[in-house]
């Protein structure tokens, strides 16, 4: 096989062990091919949502849609390693619990689950299962999960870009997120994330793209009242909260007789 491709598997591998639980082998690993690896993150965000796909369309065979949508959303969280649900409860607990950056930050680092970070996840929780049980019944579940993965996932990386890293290199997993991304890496990366978009009506798919980009912009404004910069839970925030916005604002759509 030709070097250039054996070296893009790699970095897809180093995406997928990255970002899962799935079993990759052991992928060659450096901090720089980590780095160029993030223009994978929505690829592993297709991968998951196929694989819940699949997994729903099996389950709602046997026992129905409802119990079908609890089953894929506990399996998503084992198929990550809870990685981004993790995130947002100690963005949660570290914002809301602490009143200097230093302080949210010394939060943010305790494995300890907090009562905001413990509000945080079950609403978030609470809310996905409830628009997913909705976006079945409408008939566009699994397009909702192969949109909201990948572009959430897109979304989320992107903090980078224009936020500080604030969170000492050497000292956490997210180190090679703290450089921005070129701009081919990150046209890929956006481009990969959203292009489920053209399994949904124009004005829905404009009605999400507006909608990810504004929460874009209040996200970063978020991150750096509280902290001045990102850290790696905050990423996994980010992708959590543009998830549950994508569900819903497809629900909306669906709600309004698709006249988003």
């Amino acid at each position: 096989m030709h070097p250039m491709i054996l070296a893009e598997m790699n970095l897809l591998r180093l995406a997928v062990s990255f970002m899962t639980r799935l079993p990759v082998g052991n992928p060659d690993y450096s901090p720089e091919k980590m780095h160029r690896a993030l223009r994978y993150f929505p690829a592993t965000g297709w991968l998951l949502a196929l694989l819940l796909c699949g997994l729903t369309v099996v389950v709602s065979a046997i026992v129905g849609v409802e119990t079908a949508v609890v089953i894929a959303v506990i399996a998503s969280l084992l198929l990550t390693g809870a990685l981004h649900e993790d995130g947002l409860a100690d963005t949660f607990d570290g914002f809301y619990g602490g009143l200097s950056s230093e302080q949210k930050l010394t939060i943010m680092k305790d494995s300890r689950i907090g009562t905001y970070g413990s509000g945080a996840l079950f609403g978030a929780l609470a809310l996905k299962v409830t628009l997913l049980l909705q976006l079945a019944d409408a008939g566009i579940l699994l397009s909702a999960l192969i949109l909201a993965y990948p572009l959430s996932r897109a979304m989320a990386i992107t903090h980078g870009q224009d936020l500080p890293y604030v969170t000492a290199p050497g000292k956490s997993k997210s180190d090679p997120l703290a450089r921005p991304m070129s701009v081919t890496d990150l046209t890929v990366t956006l481009l990969s994330g959203a292009v489920a978009l053209l399994l949904f009506p124009l004005w829905t798919a404009v009605a999400v793209i507006a909608s990810v980009v504004i929460a874009r912009m209040l996200l970063r404004r978020w991150m750096k009242k509280h902290i001045g910069g990102f850290t790696g839970d905050c990423l996994g925030a980010a992708q959590q909260l543009q998830e549950l916005l994508v569900y819903f604002v497809l629900a909306a759509s669906v709600s309004t007789g698709g006249s988003l």
